[in-house]
């Protein structure tokens, strides 16, 4: 192997910032403190230590965020608070509800397929954030436990996300980083997403086997009005000539960010009635100064060369078995994923890529095994992914109000639940990667059409 890097104190310190920001955002349920903050506090670490030892700069840390990912995510997140107050989405969900007339698993998989069809486009965070409040109101009133739904809405979604590359936070980063379009995204990664959906919905019935044989209260189900029906509709025709321009956004030569803001723009000014300044306060706004910290962070140990030392030992693996390599990084990305949370993983893992490809390695498969991984590990715990995170929250407020801790959604209820639905979907995950190899081999990273070492 020609000069290979030597390891030094810039990487050294580097590292250890990356580590202590990690760890900390990983035990954030131990110590309270908001991922976003303990980013942002990194982040800055970073800058300070690399200005001082030479190798980072506030300067560097500016341009090393991906703005693409980031105003894709705000636009979105804005248009989806925009259309909240409709009531267009309480009422698709009550409508699901009458529609499943009793029957707990139809109605498991009917909200399961909303919040995935919508993960499609809007993102998973976004899309549990939408439904999981509206979960909890259809249990209440038909007196069942809202558990099994509230799990099953997140597991489904982080499934269905890895379709497409606004359905998932960690897809808009890799997606901006491979320069991967809409449409190539789709169509690589959806039909195998579809399979691994569909594991999951079979999984969920022998998982809340007890649970879905409670007798629901369907006296009181009733479908409510649409408060403002006149915007909800019109934010479906804008949403659905999103879903177009996206799926068009090469040959406009429009990123998907600007569609996004097109989008956000028509919507804005469609509801006259809607405050903008009300219409931000349901934006995420941690989540958008996490994904900033974060960047900013990854950055840093970028610029020491730490990732590219590492990426050095990689290397000869790489070159001489790709299959072998994409399938242990889509489970080791699973895994960690799990345990820390995808989108960490998934910056840190984006630039050493990156350096394996300026190497002249064809890095293709590595960018659909990374999305599969890091997409299916979400599942595997509590804190897998944002939206499990926000999951459990609202499950865990909803037990302190009632006084029912048996509605919480506990680290063990989830690993119970959430782990074999993990296995389960990567086995499958596997095989089909091994069957459709040639169909991971083309597009983003390939020397050729094969992408045959």
């Amino acid at each position: 192997m020609e000069h290979l890097l030597t390891f030094n104190n810039d990487m050294l310190v580097s590292g250890i910032i990356l580590f202590v920001t990690f760890l900390l955002i990983f035990t954030e349920g131990v110590h309270h403190i908001e991922r976003s903050k303990i980013a942002v506090v990194g982040a800055i670490s970073m800058m300070i230590v690399g200005q001082i030892m030479g190798f980072y700069s506030p300067e560097d840390a500016l341009e090393v965020v991906d703005w693409n990912v980031i105003f894709l995510l705000a636009a979105m997140m804005t248009v989806v608070s925009i259309m909240i107050p409709t009531g267009g989405f309480q009422w698709m969900a009550y409508k699901i509800a009458v529609m499943s007339k009793g029957r707990l698993y139809l109605m498991l998989v009917l909200l399961g397929t909303a919040v995935t069809v919508l993960s499609l486009l809007l993102d998973n965070v976004t899309t549990v954030i939408i439904f999981g409040p509206l979960i909890i109101l259809i249990a209440k009133q038909q007196k069942i436990s809202p558990v099994p739904y509230l799990l099953a809405a997140a597991l489904l979604s982080d499934t269905g996300g890895i379709a497409t590359l606004v359905g998932d936070p960690p897809n808009l980063m890799i997606g901006s980083a491979a320069n991967i379009s809409f449409n190539d995204f789709a169509i690589t990664m959806a039909p195998i997403t579809f399979v691994a959906w569909i594991v999951v919905v079979v999984m969920c019935k022998f998982l809340f086997k007890e649970e879905l044989a409670q007798t629901p209260d369907i006296s009181n189900t009733t479908v409510p009005e649409i408060p403002d029906a006149r915007l909800w509709k019109a934010s479906i025709v804008i949403l659905v000539i999103m879903a177009g321009f996206f799926m068009a956004h090469n040959a406009l030569h429009w990123e998907p960010w600007f569609v996004a803001v097109l989008g956000m723009g028509a919507l804005a000014l469609v509801s006259r009635k809607v405050h903008m300044e009300e219409v931000m306060t349901r934006v995420e706004i941690p989540l958008l100064i996490f994904f900033l910290g974060l960047f900013m962070l990854i950055g840093g140990v970028e610029h020491s060369q730490f990732l590219e030392y590492l990426g050095q030992f990689i290397l000869p693996f790489v070159q001489s078995d790709l299959m072998t390599a994409t399938l242990v990084l889509m489970w080791i990305g699973a895994f960690l994923s799990a345990a820390i949370d995808n989108i960490p993983f998934t910056a840190a893992m984006i630039p050493i890529i990156q350096g394996l490809e300026a190497q002249g390695v064809p890095v293709s498969p590595l960018w659909w095994g990374l999305a599969m991984g890091v997409g299916l590990g979400g599942n595997g715990t509590h804190i897998g992914s944002t939206a499990n995170v926000f999951i459990v929250t609202i499950s865990e407020r909803l037990a302190r109000e009632t006084g029912d801790r048996s509605l919480a959604i506990t680290p063990g209820l989830w690993a119970r639940k959430g782990l074999p639905v993990m296995l389960g979907t990567l086995v499958v995950a596997t095989i089909l990667f091994v069957l459709w190899w040639s169909h991971f081999t083309t597009g983003a990273g390939c020397v050729d059409a094969t992408c045959v070492m």
